[in-house]
C-alpha cells in the first residue's frame, strides 16, 4: 500500500512531498486560470488571453520541460503523460 503513494512521484524524480507541493502549486494556478475564464465569460473584455496563456505556460512546464528532463536523466520520458 505505501507504493502507492511513492510509485508515481518516483517516477518524475520527486518525493512524496515535494510532488504534493507541485501538484498544489499547478492546482493553485489552474484554479486562477479557471477564475479568470468564468470573469471572461461574463465580461468578455477582461482576461483576454489569460486562460490560453495559463495553459501553454503550465504545459511547457509539467509537460514539455520536466519530460525533456526526465530523458536527459536516463529515462524514456513515458510517465509524463500520465
Amino acid at each position: 500500500m505505501p507504493h502507492l503513494f511513492k510509485d508515481h512521484p518516483a517516477s518524475v524524480g520527486e518525493s512524496y512531498l515535494e510532488h504534493m507541493g507541485v501538484a498544489f502549486a499547478f492546482g493553485a494556478r489552474l484554479l486562477a486560470a479557471a477564475v479568470a475564464c468564468f470573469v471572461h465569460g461574463l465580461l468578455p473584455f477582461l482576461f483576454t488571453k489569460t486562460g490560453s496563456n495559463a495553459v501553454k505556460r503550465l504545459h511547457r512546464e509539467m509537460i514539455v520541460g520536466r519530460s525533456a528532463q526526465h530523458r536527459s536523466e536516463g529515462n524514456d520520458g513515458r510517465h509524463w503523460v500520465n
